[in-house]
């Protein structure tokens, strides 16, 4: 116990090994701030996509990076008929209702996409709705009129008649404010959407929510299907670090039983043992698992199976073998086996723990290996298709191109996140094992 206690207080001493633990708890306390704010099946829910994300832009970048670069891109606002000055007058068998939804536009460039959602509440019959558009500078434009049911979506930047008179994208051409189409600028100002609706239902009423959508979005962007990436990063987190630790203690930990078991009972057990470590050094693991993730299932759960399934006869069993040789034949080992120790006790008790210090720092540098791992088939279209990983954002990036449409956030993310948890568990375990590695303590 004392050489624990006095190798972990020279740890201090090494700021590869502050560093890393910095890092190592860094990504902990993300995990556990993930777990609990966002749960599990929340967090599949989101992911899948739907209405969730109905009010977020198509693959807007994060805002971070925007403003870094001194920028001022619009981010995504709505504006909402609660907050509006509604005007109804009734008439016989309905109403009409006025919505004036106003909002100020302060940014350079243009807004990314325009839409108005309608909510129609008490009654299932359909309604007229008629959009106007009113500028900064008085120029009124119609937008034209439509029937609405219950609850429906009015996309006004993919309107092609708007898009012919303006002679540009509508979400472009609505805040051009009449200048040049070959290079408009965004006119800064009060904007005002006015939604005149008849509705053929005297109890009925009317909502109108209208996203002018930006082209940033919080700290990660969002993708193709409008999802925050930062969902991803996150829980991306705490599933990249159970499956690196649990596939490294399950390694770890039954191929140095099975070691230590060969090194004691030696004759056929030991020669069983080598043979079977001889065999499975020669299967390729990546391959396997495609084939697996190809031909049975993607699941994590399944993958990680395989993975220690396929670490138990690695070749660490060999480098354990050559440590256990030496202490098979110590004194120590003489002694309890005059007292009666049995085999098992032997192992577990006094064989295994001699060899803990050096396994401790081979353990921490092993978990980012299978973590790249996990990202590595995710890469491949091979990762668990419900769970949200930096893989699977990996993946998805891939399928879209985004770094040929200039994404490149979507890349750099858990890219950045990858390398950054191969960096904290490498300095640390290498710092571990200049302490506990009697071979490379320095004097």
């Amino acid at each position: 116990m004392n050489r624990w206690v006095q190798g972990l207080r020279e740890l201090r001493g090494y700021p590869s090994a502050v560093g890393g633990l910095a890092i190592i708890l860094f990504l902990v306390a993300l995990s556990l701030y993930t777990v609990i704010t966002i749960p599990y099946s929340e967090a599949l829910d989101r992911w899948r996509g739907g209405d969730h994300w109905q009010m977020n832009p198509v693959n807007a970048g994060p805002v971070w990076a925007d403003r870094l670069l001194g920028g001022n891109l619009p981010q995504t606002r709505v504006v909402e008929s609660d907050n509006a000055d509604v005007r109804e007058a009734p008439f016989e068998g309905g109403k009409q209702v006025r919505i004036p939804l106003t909002f100020e536009y302060d940014n350079e460039g243009f807004p990314s996409e325009l839409n108005l959602f309608l909510n129609q509440k008490g009654t299932q019959q359909e309604a007229f709705v008629r959009l106007t558009w009113h500028t900064p500078s008085g120029e009124t434009i119609p937008l034209g009129g439509q029937r609405v049911s219950e609850e429906d979506r009015i996309s006004i930047s993919q309107n092609r008649a708007l898009e012919g008179r303006l002679g540009m994208v509508p979400h472009v051409g609505l805040f051009a404010g009449g200048s040049d189409p070959a290079d408009p600028r965004a006119e800064r100002g009060d904007y005002r959407l006015t939604v005149d609706a008849m509705l053929f239902d005297p109890g009925a009423e009317l909502e109108a929510d209208l996203a002018v959508y930006g082209r940033v979005h919080g700290l990660a962007g969002t993708d193709y299907q409008r999802r925050n990436l930062m969902l991803a990063l996150m829980w991306g987190t705490p599933v990249a670090l159970a499956f690196g630790l649990l596939a490294a203690v399950g390694t770890t930990i039954t191929t140095l039983v099975i070691a230590a078991t060969g090194v004691w009972y030696r004759g056929w057990v030991d020669a069983l043992i080598q043979r079977l470590t001889e065999v499975n050094m020669i299967l390729p693991m990546l391959p396997i698992l495609v084939m697996v993730g190809t031909l049975y299932s993607t699941s994590i759960w399944l993958m990680l199976g395989v993975v220690i399934a396929l670490g138990i006869f690695s070749a660490g069993i060999k480098t354990y073998r050559a440590m256990l040789l030496p202490i098979r034949e110590a004194p120590y080992i003489e002694a309890a086996r005059a007292y009666g120790a049995g085999n098992a006790r032997i192992i577990l008790r006094y064989m295994i723990p001699r060899i803990l210090p050096v396994l401790i720092p081979t353990f921490v540098t092993l978990i980012p290996t299978f973590v790249f791992l996990e990202a590595s088939l995710a890469v491949l279209g091979l990762g668990d298709p419900e769970l949200p990983t930096w893989g699977k954002v990996l993946n998805d990036a891939q399928e879209q191109s985004a770094l040929y449409n200039g994404f490149y956030y979507w890349v750099v993310a858990p890219a950045v996140l990858l390398m950054l948890t191969g960096l904290g568990f490498a300095m640390f375990g290498f710092a571990l094992d200049r302490v506990f590695n009697p071979r490379l303590r320095t004097q």
